[in-house]
């Protein structure tokens, strides 16, 4: 579960009109030109008040693990600026922010704290049906304090509340996941920073379809560097506050790259392409490599060095790129991974799904492989389709788990678990309801779950702790080379 894409759709008490991605679908200038469906939050599946009927449901497939997140916006809907810290910034960057139990109370008094009650009993629920909570800060949504995407979009970004361009937002992030840790160190089994952060820089500053919507590499970069940070200041107040032994991890985009051709130039495309896109974040995180831009050298921050317990693995479909001459030096092709034409086949005679994914399941052992050099746990945190028919879910599902299972078999990488997305059908972000992920419908009107035949499939998965034999032809696709 995500905060934002299924809380709000019942009671006008879920509605959190405080955050940056709140305005972003309401505005109307997005409507128009596309970047938004038109589809609003408060129509949406209602996590917020039918929270036990969700967890019911789980219980039903026999889920042993609930990843879901609470939103900034609703625990700190005004700013907490007024509550000062003390930090060590500098030149490169923020070093340091203490957050002590003084300031946590000052904090303390600027909370919702009806919504912080209402988190509570939610995760409380979560636990007492014997399921392990991971508990992610922060999947994209922001307070509009800390990010106004409106007035940036239309203005420029010298001035207002910036988001993760201004390194206070590193600070104020960093106030924020030491009051969460304090608030509910008690019922958290594995927590994670955030999700995605990649998407955030790619989609707002290089693609403009997230807020604030602008095309620029050199404020992209600056917002990757801050993320970065900002994970780092956060993984510090977790332990702090949950305690040393506590598991705190973040969860990526991850879609390694293959080369169009067996040329070595396209091979070195696809690393050029991993490393921009995927090993940078972790160099800075694991190793302290600290770049600006993923071609440059860099600089050592130790304060940022082994700052992460886990790894998350988001995978949806891969890249597929050849070789440039000019920076970054690869070029990633139509028609294959995230872009397709829905409903189609990719350039690799690979089906594609309502998004116009490609369905490339072979690709989460590259994948999950990107990561071996740095020696963490990982964990598959999200894996789905956005497959409104039903169509191809389950094949999705049993080709994917397969080829996770042949990973971990044959490359000795350590996987924790495996989170399916999702759950419900859930607002997705600009594309609103149109992309169906559910393992659950969700009639949008009435509010009603029932599950789609793959959620059948997916619960006999889960009791046999193994892909039943009727199941074992779903395990390929057509193409997909044969073990």
């Amino acid at each position: 579960m995500a905060a934002f894409q299924h809380e709000m759709g019942t009671s006008a008490g879920a509605v959190d009109d405080k955050s940056d991605w709140y305005v972003w679908l309401h505005d109307p200038k997005n409507a128009q030109s596309g970047v938004v469906t038109g589809d609003v939050p408060e129509l949406g599946p209602g996590y917020w008040d039918l929270y036990k009927g969700d967890h019911r449901w789980a219980e039903w497939l026999g889920l042993n693990a609930w990843r879901t997140n609470p939103d900034w916006s609703r625990i700190f809907p005004k700013s907490t600026r007024e509550v000062e810290v003390p930090c060590t910034l500098d030149d490169e960057g923020v070093k340091d922010v203490e957050v002590s139990e003084s300031a946590l109370n000052k904090l303390d008094l600027l909370a919702n704290r009806r919504a912080v009650r209402h988190y509570r009993a939610m995760f409380g629920d979560v636990k007492t049906r014997g399921t392990k909570l991971v508990l992610n800060l922060y999947h994209w949504s922001l307070p509009l304090w800390i990010h106004e995407p409106i007035t940036i979009r239309d203005g420029g970004s010298k001035s207002g509340a910036r988001g993760w361009v201004d390194d206070t937002s590193v600070v104020e992030f960093a106030k924020y996941a030491a009051y969460v840790a304090w608030q509910f160190r008690d019922l958290v089994d594995i927590w994670s920073t955030m999700t995605e952060p990649n998407m955030v820089w790619n989609g707002g500053y290089s693609e403009g379809s997230f807020p604030p919507g602008l095309r620029d590499r050199k404020l992209a970069e600056r917002v990757s560097v801050n993320l970065a940070q900002a994970h780092a200041r956060a993984y510090d107040q977790i332990k702090r506050y949950a305690g040393k032994r506590a598991k705190v991890g973040v969860m990526y985009a991850t879609s390694p790259s293959f080369p169009l051709t067996d040329s070595s130039s396209d091979e070195e495309a696809a690393k050029a392409s991993d490393e921009g896109s995927t090993k940078w974040f972790f160099d800075a995180i694991v190793k302290g490599r600290v770049r600006m831009a993923a071609v440059s050298e860099g600089i050592a921050r130790a304060d940022m060095k082994n700052k992460v317990d886990w790894i998350g693995v988001n995978y949806f479909s891969r890249n597929v790129v050849k070789r440039m001459d000019t920076p970054p030096f690869f070029e990633t092709q139509p028609n294959y991974g995230f872009l397709c034409q829905p409903n189609s086949k990719s350039a690799g005679g690979r089906p594609t799904s309502d998004f116009g994914w490609e369905i490339y399941p072979e690709g989460i052992r590259k994948a999950l492989n990107l990561y071996k050099e740095y020696g963490k746990p990982l964990l598959v945190s999200s894996n789905g389709v956005a497959d409104a028919s039903d169509r191809y879910r389950t094949r999705y599902l049993i080709s994917h788990l397969h080829n996770l299972r042949s990973t971990m078999k044959d490359d000795g990488l350590e996987v924790m678990g495996y989170l399916h997305w999702s759950l419900t059908d859930n607002l997705e972000w600009g594309a609103g309801f149109t992309k169906r992920f559910g393992l659950l419908h969700v009639d949008m009107r009435t509010k009603e779950r029932s599950p789609r035949p793959s959620a059948y499939v997916y619960r006999d998965v889960i009791r046999n702790n193994a892909i039943p034999e009727y199941l074992h032809g779903y395990a390929k696709y057509p193409n997909a080379p044969v073990d």
